[in-house]
């Protein structure tokens, strides 16, 4: 059995949308203004975005964004620092890992394993 979809409640779809596609690579199918975006990887995964007006995840709910390297770890956590993020340094953990925080308030690890 595959896993086709997540719906993500954000804050702000347009900015969640936008630094997905910036960071991350995924493409937008369909969008609603503010409201509504629905987002694909290139292995057809599908990621849809629907704003709320309070976002409240657990503490430790993520979405991961696995690298092939860690210097392709360390390249996107360079750039996301370069663009005003406060991230901290990749760290060796279960991988080899950091967390950023998103626009629209959703946590996203970045790792290699």
């Amino acid at each position: 059995m595959k896993l086709n979809h997540l719906n993500l409640t954000v804050t702000d779809v347009s900015s969640a949308r936008n630094f997905l596609e910036k960071y991350f690579g995924l493409t937008c199918g369909a969008s609603r203004g503010n409201g509504f975006a629905v987002m694909f990887d290139d292995d057809g995964f599908v990621l849809t975005l629907m704003r709320g007006s309070e976002v409240h995840y657990p503490n430790t709910f993520h979405i991961g964004f696995p690298q092939e390297s860690k210097e392709k770890v360390d390249k996107i956590n360079q750039r996301l620092k370069e663009d005003g993020f406060n991230v901290p340094p990749p760290q060796q953990l279960h991988g080899y890992t950091f967390y950023v925080e998103a626009p629209g308030g959703i946590t996203i690890e970045v790792l290699c394993q």
